[in-house]
């Protein structure tokens, strides 16, 4: 493919609270083995580009370690390869990366030295299948300066906590309004750029002469009506997994055969850095129904319309309803647990209930959780 990628995995949200409190939200697990940032990474390596770059931030620990080898998603060619840009203190710079637009400018290199004519910029918090290679096509016979991949939300859905957008006829983006508090409109973009490498870095670099550092509102807002910028209609399956009720929601979307389906056995696939675990163990008197179980995990209890990610012990005599069990978590026996998240590395104890009520979604963080990944 003629482009190179960028995956932006640095940011934060508040509306994760305790979740985001440990990791970048990139980082976060999805459908029962997956972190966020797989499904941007399987994306680039399907559509074939072979050099990408991924810039972190934000409690990079986790992150890091998932990406250590680029093998997983296929990166480890002699051409091209998977690279992750930490923040570096340097004669020239001594900031934290100040924005999405400020973390290109401060590895400016990476788009300077590369040689494909365009790039394809991703969120690391997008839970989607694309084929970019469909994205850059509508690109060029739009001769579109930048291209955004917006997805339409249903009516229920809150749009204002994206950048909302309205097109022309023709798809070309008449109005861009980053994070709104009331509107009408429900399409929204869904955090994938296509634009042209040399003309990224002219953006950027006059974006840092003047002290503007956020690609969507410095960038896409402040030049929409000065660059032919479009919209590119994402028709499959999208989420945003960036607040608690939507991080919840898109991992009960996968207990629906037809999602979970589309994910994993069409093709291509969603790749994910791999653990040698034994298959999950079902002892006598467990009772599993409508639940996404992974390796290594161990059930006594009744488990019902639920996620256990990897390494989940679940006692005797335990109910788990409507909730999602993180990576290596110990649930003592006889603990109820409905509408819930269970946060990673914890141990729940025994004969205790945590509900979440009245529609809420509770986040089970115990005082005595080991370190979080």
């Amino acid at each position: 493919m003629r482009a190179i990628g960028i995956v932006l995995a640095g940011g934060n949200s508040n509306r994760m609270k305790e979740l985001s409190n440990k990791r970048a939200i990139a980082a976060m697990p999805v459908a029962g083995g997956y972190r966020s940032i797989d499904f941007a990474l399987s994306n680039m390596s399907n559509s074939h580009i072979q050099k990408v770059a991924v810039f972190t931030q934000y409690n990079a620990k986790s992150l890091n370690e998932h990406l250590n080898s680029s093998k997983w998603w296929d990166f480890g060619r002699k051409q091209g390869g998977l690279f992750v840009f930490n923040p570096t203190i340097t004669v020239d710079n001594s900031f934290w990366f100040r924005g999405t637009a400020d973390a290109m400018y401060q590895n400016l290199s990476f788009l300077k030295n590369s040689h494909e004519p365009y790039v394809i910029i991703a969120s690391g918090d997008g839970v989607y299948k694309l084929d970019y290679n469909k994205v850059l096509e509508y690109h060029i016979a739009k001769k579109a300066d930048i291209t955004v991949v917006c997805k339409k939300l249903d009516e229920n859905e809150d749009a204002s906590r994206f950048g909302v957008i309205k097109t022309n006829e023709d798809g070309r983006i008449e109005e861009f309004e980053e994070k709104p508090i009331v509107t009408t409109e429900n399409t929204v973009s869904a955090g994938v750029y296509v634009i042209r490498r040399r003309q990224l870095i002219e953006l950027i670099e006059k974006s840092a002469l003047e002290e503007r550092h956020d690609f969507v509102k410095d960038i896409l807002i402040r030049y929409k009506n000065l660059k032919k910028i479009y919209a590119y209609n994402l028709e499959s399956y999208w989420s945003n997994i960036a607040t608690v009720e939507s991080y919840y929601k898109t991992n009960m979307d996968f207990l629906n055969k037809e999602i979970r389906d589309y994910f994993f056995k069409e093709y291509p696939g969603v790749y994910s850095k791999i653990d040698d675990l034994p298959p999950a163990k079902y002892n006598k008197g467990a009772y599993v129904a409508n639940s996404l179980v992974s390796s290594g995990c161990i059930i006594n209890g009744v488990v019902e319309n639920s996620v256990l990610f990897k390494k989940v012990y679940i006692g005797n005599n335990c109910v788990i309803k409507n909730s999602i069990i993180l990576n290596d978590v110990h649930i003592g026996d006889n603990t109820y647990i409905e509408n819930c998240i269970v946060e990673s590395r914890d141990t729940i104890r025994s004969n205790t209930r945590h509900v979440g009520e009245n529609g809420d979604i509770k986040i089970v963080i115990e005082k005595n959780e080991r370190y979080v990944l």
